[in-house]
């Protein structure tokens, strides 16, 4: 189940795309299926063991080019392990509400992103989220360790781009039918995988994904503006930051650029 898509973002075969935070690897692995080559990098070691081990098995198997697995490995997303200009590519999903310095963590994203390449970072939809937060304070920070630690509108990621130096060209929500699963499972107990009712929606998004029927696709286009579990943005890097300096910068030119960028912004 993708959130990205990729022909927004620009994927070519042969592109070197990094996937920050890339979890157990869904759009890391579809990435190399469409022929990129591909770095995937976690700060959860089992998440980056399991994602090293299917990519290893994939290319055993020919699902993929032996050349399209640059590498797995665990690593910050506010300091990344890379020179600047590397990445034709780079998506990031569901980690900036995670990260308490988001602001340092797109600047690097952007940092490490080519001139003229793109940037997608997906967050969870501003409503939906809001309600789960309603619902249950154990599905967030800081009861949840680890868990979200803001709610982002669309503005205000929009502004974090602009801030970070990328020119924001497309956006989308995705997942409608994912939003009540959640507002159902933080009614019930975020942990309580076993009420009746949490089991019978997830067996049904279960069934959605594997058999994909024209029904719930058209679903998820009428429902996903409204109740999109997740926002996603996109941005490009001007061609003319190479000629700058880059896009690094302390901290405090980073917040108040953004801070700037807020003010002006609109929804």
């Amino acid at each position: 189940m993708l959130t990205v898509r990729y022909q927004k973002l620009g994927l070519r075969r042969g592109d070197l795309m990094l996937d920050a935070g890339a979890g157990f690897g869904r759009h890391a692995y579809e990435a190399a299926r469409l022929g990129a080559r591909v770095v995937a990098l976690d700060y959860a070691a089992d998440e980056v063991v399991r994602t090293r081990d299917t990519f290893a098995a994939m290319a055993v198997a020919g699902e993929i080019e032996a050349a399209s697995f640059v590498g797995v490995l665990r690593g910050d997303a506010t300091k990344l392990p890379f020179d600047d200009d590397t990445f034709d590519r780079v998506v990031t999903s569901e980690v900036l509400e995670h990260i308490q310095d988001d602001v340092s963590a797109i600047a690097e994203l952007t940092r490490v992103l080519k001139p003229g390449g793109t940037l997608a970072a997906t967050v969870p939809t501003w409503l939906p989220e809001k309600i789960n937060w309603m619902l249950s304070n154990e599905y967030h920070a800081p009861i949840s360790v680890g868990g979200h630690v803001r709610i982002y509108s669309a503005t205000e990621l929009r502004a974090k781009f602009v801030a970070a130096g990328l020119d924001v060209v497309g956006s989308h929500h995705a997942h409608a039918l994912h939003s009540p699963y959640w507002w159902l499972k933080c009614a019930v107990g975020v942990k309580n995988d076993d009420n009746r009712a949490v089991t019978a929606y997830r067996k049904f998004l279960e069934w959605d994904i594997i058999k994909q029927p024209r029904s719930m696709r058209l679903a998820e286009k009428v429902l996903s503006p409204a109740l999109g579990k997740s926002f996603v943005l996109y941005g490009t890097k001007p061609p003319s930051r190479a000629a700058d300096g880059g896009t690094s910068s302390t901290s405090t030119g980073h917040r108040r650029a953004v801070s700037d960028a807020l003010a002006g912004a609109s929804q």
